[in-house]
């Protein structure tokens, strides 16, 4: 009689441990547990086998063996996600294969400005590679301590930069792809012109895993700016602050290189739970601004936009109240303010989280529809919105009533999602701005998408997969 781990043969595992070899495949109950949790916790999960490939050809094995054997595969980066597309389910029976020790770079080309990396590379590790070679990654995330740049590419992570530099779809020129079957696609090429067919890569950029997994990516550098100046606006309103990034990106164009909307109850949260956070400005407003203008030429440029921007701002009345950092130290504490508004939001109980994009115009109207829509799901609830406001992504998360039972809210959270939604898709916007749709969105992506559009979704997962192992229920 043979044995079995959560409905995988022990034999079969063994066959995969040997691949990556004893040292690098995690199998006890405590060692295993990191791989299973994503940091919501919303979908804790069960596996019997983590693998931790060092190659492109020891992972083009196991997922030779996964095929053959029609073993379900999950891929991971840093396991920073958070639509549960990382994590395995709950009810066992797939491997997590960790791109972890996959971490090099490749290649790095100045001239080109391009770097070729390894996807279990870590995005602040990247940030340095760059900087020692005098280069920009403009990638930004709060998680860039510990996310990966495979995980960066499946989920086309987003961050504060994307106004300036775009998504990482945008940021990325080629891709090493091992295929569901094994097979390696190697298009790691350089180009920023090649008009020889389908682009295959960007099937891959934001697929979660669902196609293939990501072994290794060219990346585009840039010149590092000569000029930086952050400054923290007060405004009165979402039509003051779009007022206000209309003047920005007339005044400054491409050097507007971020525009972060904060409302006052995430500053609040950030300023009472984060030690050593200190109010940007004397008076509280009801919106805040983050404007960041970075200039290739000179910091007397970036200063001069700036002073620009913010006496237009101040003498037109749509800018309250405005300072602009007077260090580096303080510019990292503006930004630290914006980075810690997630986590700020934990102490205040249950949280209910939107991340939605509406074209940049309507912003101010899906913040006041969509009070209306929360009160009518929740009157005492509190709405916690900040986001890319520069190009039209905002984190629309709600947090229960003080003092309410975080589980009575919680069970709020579709008829929340629905009525925030629901306005969202009457502005021409998106339900998932930059996180991804894993097992969080999947069903509501499935019931709200145009047939036609999930039906050819549908025909590339069985093109390329025909086994259906790659990351099984999430996406699709």
């Amino acid at each position: 009689m043979t044995s079995s781990v959560d409905g995988i043969d022990a034999a079969l595992l063994d066959r995969f441990v040997a691949i990556v070899g004893a040292a690098h495949a995690v199998r006890g109950e405590a060692e295993i547990a990191p791989y299973l949790h994503e940091p919501r916790g919303l979908y804790p999960g069960r596996s019997p086998l983590v693998l931790k490939p060092a190659s492109v050809e020891e992972v083009s094995r196991i997922l030779a063996l996964a095929s053959e054997t029609g073993t379900h595969i999950v891929p991971q980066g840093g396991n920073t996600g958070l639509v549960g597309a990382q994590v395995p389910h709950a009810t066992g029976g797939e491997v997590v294969v960790s791109l972890s020790r996959l971490n090099r770079v490749r290649e790095l080309d100045p001239l080109s400005n391009t770097v070729t990396v390894e996807a279990g590379m870590v995005l602040e590790t990247l940030h340095q590679v760059a900087d020692a070679a005098d280069r920009l990654f403009p990638l930004s995330l709060a998680s860039q301590g510990s996310c990966q740049i495979g995980g960066n590419l499946s989920s086309n992570a987003g961050g504060t930069a994307v106004l300036a530099y775009g998504n990482t779809r945008e940021l990325c020129l080629g891709l090493e792809v091992v295929l569901p079957t094994g097979e390696v696609l190697d298009d790691l090429r350089k180009l920023k012109k090649d008009n020889t067919g389908y682009d295959l890569k960007d099937l891959f950029v934001g697929a979660e895993g669902t196609l293939g997994i990501i072994t290794a990516a060219v990346l585009k550098l840039f010149p590092k700016p000569r000029g930086r100046e952050v400054a923290w606006v007060g405004l009165n309103s979402p039509e003051d602050a779009l007022a206000l990034f209309g003047v920005a990106t007339g005044r400054a164009g491409g050097s507007l290189t971020a525009f972060e909307l904060v409302g006052r109850t995430p500053l609040d949260f950030v300023l009472q739970y984060t030690p050593d956070a200190v109010a940007p400005l004397e008076s509280p407003w009801p919106w805040n601004a983050l404007v960041e203008i970075s200039s290739g030429r000179s910091a007397e440029d970036a200063s001069g936009l700036m002073e620009e921007i913010l006496t237009e701002g101040l003498e037109t009345g749509i800018a309250g109240d405005a300072v602009i950092a007077a260090s580096l130290a303080q510019a990292h504490a503006f930004w630290s303010l914006r980075e810690n508004l997630s986590d700020a939001q934990k102490p205040e109980g249950a949280s209910i989280k939107h991340d939605i994009s509406v074209p940049v115009v309507s912003i101010p109207a899906f913040i006041a529809r969509a009070a209306d829509a929360v009160a009518s799901v929740s009157p005492q609830a509190r709405v916690v919105c900040f986001g890319h406001m520069g190009d039209g992504n905002l984190h629309y998360n709600v947090s229960q009533p003080a003092g309410g039972d975080p589980k009575a809210f919680l069970d709020l959270y579709r008829a929340m999602n629905k009525a925030v939604h629901d306005i969202v898709r009457e502005l021409g916007g998106s339900i998932s701005a930059e996180h991804g749709i894993g097992q969080l969105k999947r069903d509501e992506l499935l019931a709200t998408a145009p047939p036609v559009a999930t039906d050819l979704m549908r025909r590339i997962k069985a093109a390329f997969d025909p086994a259906g192992i790659m990351n099984p229920g999430k996406l699709l």
